[in-house]
């Protein structure tokens, strides 16, 4: 057999058989086997150092993702790389390699700056053990940023009100934001059909106010964007806050604030196609206390009250006016539960939740 021939049968070229007939020469069978099988990389682990991080996988975090668990390994100091990680628990039999993958779908393009259209929803889930609650999530559709994020016993027209007004007080006023059709943002004639622009909620009124846009979704698919947020807060949220000993709302919210919100952020946000910001200053004047709170048109008795959801608010005598009968007046249902009572831009009076008059001032109303 000539040496081409031989070369060709072993799958690799003549020069390096060559070199096969050389060592061979020189050191007998020795010279063929390939010593970097015996010889230890300098670059590689200790055995201490992977025993370490997959017994902490173990004991803290099993069932956690590769993924998830790589970004505490890093947040906790970790100088490995996430092949590193996932190869390591993949050899101790910590975790199992995941199947493949089918096609991938087909991804939307992203708004391409942050600002022009945000995301909000809600996600009721068992959050912490023997205890439902709400997520709300407002977050910017271009870089995939969590501007606001908290729990609550359920989701309706005053979290939304809260996740908005977060994102105003901390970023601006933003172009549009995008929603499913809940009653709380929508109102829907026909199950399932169209939304009713024509008829406006409580929430899209103050964002009208604003000069924002709603958008609603009419399938799930329309908002893939937030739906795979909640997937993976369904994930690993649940997991942090029973690491933590989390159990309560108030704890669960503060870890949030301070904990989990800038390490998503940090991983998972995404940077813009393009540069620049949407977002613009809050217009000089507007009151986002009486924007962002519940209004209602009442008219006046001739006893000089009105009634308000089986409350009878008596409205003071002032300097204005002998009496208001008759009169429209717009009631105001603050965050917690205060009123005020407003006959064009002026304030008639302040009133607890009960509907008892008080003397604390309230906003003008803009």
């Amino acid at each position: 057999m000539s040496q081409e021939e031989a070369a060709q049968l072993l799958g690799v070229c003549e020069r390096t058989f060559r070199r096969y007939i050389d060592r061979y020469e020189e050191e007998g069978l020795d010279g063929l086997i390939d010593k970097r099988l015996s010889q230890v990389s300098h670059r590689r682990a200790p055995v201490d150092e992977v025993m370490r991080m997959v017994d902490r996988y173990r004991s803290r975090h099993d069932g956690w993702s590769v993924k998830h668990y790589y970004a505490w390994y890093r947040r906790g100091g970790g100088g490995r790389s996430y092949n590193w990680v996932r190869k390591s628990l993949q050899a101790a039999g910590a975790v199992t390699k995941a199947a493949g993958r089918g096609q991938h779908r087909k991804r939307r393009e992203r708004a391409p700056v942050p600002g022009v259209l945000l995301h909000q929803d809600g996600s009721t889930h068992a959050w912490v053990p023997g205890q439902t609650w709400d997520l709300i999530v407002t977050m910017d559709d271009a870089t995939s940023r969590h501007y606001s994020m908290f729990f609550c016993d359920q989701e309706g027209t005053r979290s939304s009100f809260q996740g908005v007004r977060e994102v105003i007080e901390a970023e601006g006023l933003f172009c549009s934001l995008y929603t499913d059709r809940g009653s709380h943002y929508w109102h829907t004639p026909t199950a399932g059909g169209k939304v009713d622009k024509g008829n406006s909620t409580q929430f899209r009124r103050a964002l009208q106010q604003l000069g924002v846009e709603m958008i609603a979704a009419y399938s799930p698919q329309a908002r893939g964007r937030s739906e795979r947020a909640f997937s993976t807060h369904q994930n690993r949220l649940v997991k942090e806050l029973a690491a933590a000993g989390i159990t309560d709302m108030a704890a669960a919210n503060e870890y949030l604030q301070q904990v989990y919100l800038p390490a998503f952020n940090e991983e998972f946000e995404q940077p813009p196609r393009e540069v620049g910001s949407a977002f613009v200053p809050v217009p000089e004047g507007a009151q986002l206390d009486n924007i962002f709170c519940e209004h209602y048109e009442r008219r006046v008795r001739k006893d000089n009250c009105i009634e308000f959801e089986g409350r009878t608010l008596q409205i003071p005598a002032d300097r204005h006016r002998y009496h208001y009968i008759k009169a429209k007046v717009k009631v105001l249902r603050h965050t917690g539960g205060a009123l005020s009572l407003w006959h064009g831009p002026r304030k008639l009076a302040c009133y607890d939740a009960a509907g008892q008059l008080i003397q604390t001032d309230l906003p003008v109303a803009a």
